[in-house]
């Protein structure tokens, strides 16, 4: 498969939760990469290092963060970058992430992901600060869109141009939450295909397919679910426009057993292979 920013298709993988730590090598047929989320284990020894260190011999590994805070007004925190790294290094991850938002500011923890407004002034912020983050992790990185509840009067650029915008002049990867996608064109009102189609796909090195909640007036993006028909058809729209991607089920609340977690990757491969060979063919 042709790499993407120069680097690999994976296929199709899952995160690498506790509650699966007692199955999931048995299933490495079912498996084709692994992504471990940072706050869960740099920093830390016992079982979930040692976990992470032999999955990262058993598949090929990605890490995924939710506290790097890049858009944050607060200096970068140098101590959980150089943990950051040291992880990288110890897992041979083939490329890092984390989310194009801030959840953190004025030495406050959010415990959230806080959108941030559409401007140049985020754009310049946000490019800077990821050129930094790259060149201290040692490895690619990639920016993910986030879902977002809140619209800023302050911005000027739709969001879509606000990714196009950092990640090139940051010269970085997208991570592409499809779930996110259709959750924030539901709940702001616009076209999830047009606004795919709007983004940088040459950028698109990863996807993450996962659950939500809709209460029927607003949608939540829980990952404590399975992928609806809807967000699987986004999927097969994407691909058709990328070309092979590598795919990653995140489901962090409500977390199911593993059976129910691999035949839903399974079928979130389904959906991808018949697209791709369609493509190919």
């Amino acid at each position: 498969m042709t790499a993407r920013m120069g680097l690999p298709f994976l296929g199709y993988g899952v995160g690498l939760r506790r509650a699966h730590f007692d199955g999931i090598f048995e299933a490495r047929d079912r498996v084709d990469f692994v992504e471990v989320l940072v706050e869960n284990v740099m920093g830390f020894g016992g079982r979930p290092r040692d976990v992470t260190l032999r999955a990262a011999k058993t598949w090929p590994m990605v890490l995924h963060g939710v506290a790097l805070s890049i858009g944050s007004v607060d200096p970068l925190d140098e101590a959980y970058l150089e943990r950051y790294a040291s992880l990288c290094e110890a897992t041979g991850a083939l490329w890092a992430s984390d989310h194009l938002c801030f959840s953190s500011a004025f030495g406050v923890e959010y415990h959230d992901l806080v959108p941030l407004p559409f401007t140049d002034e985020a754009v310049a912020h946000v490019i800077e600060r990821t050129r930094t983050v790259q060149a201290r992790l040692g490895v690619p990185f990639a920016l993910e869109n986030p879902s977002y509840y809140i619209a800023y009067d302050a911005s000027t650029m739709s969001e879509a141009e606000f990714l196009r915008e950092v990640l090139v002049g940051a010269d970085c990867g997208l991570l592409l939450d499809v779930n996110n996608v259709y959750v924030n064109a539901r709940n702001h009102g616009y076209d999830p295909r047009a606004f795919i189609d709007a983004l940088p796909l040459e950028r698109v090195v990863q996807i993450h397919m996962a659950g939500h909640h809709d209460d029927g007036t607003v949608i939540i993006d829980t990952h404590g679910d399975h992928v609806i028909p809807e967000v699987l058809d986004l999927y097969a729209w994407t691909l058709e426009r990328t070309g092979p991607v590598s795919t990653l089920l995140e489901w962090d609340n409500d977390i199911p057993p593993l059976d129910v977690l691999l035949a839903e990757n399974d079928a979130i491969r389904a959906v991808g292979e018949r697209v791709l060979g369609a493509c190919s063919g």
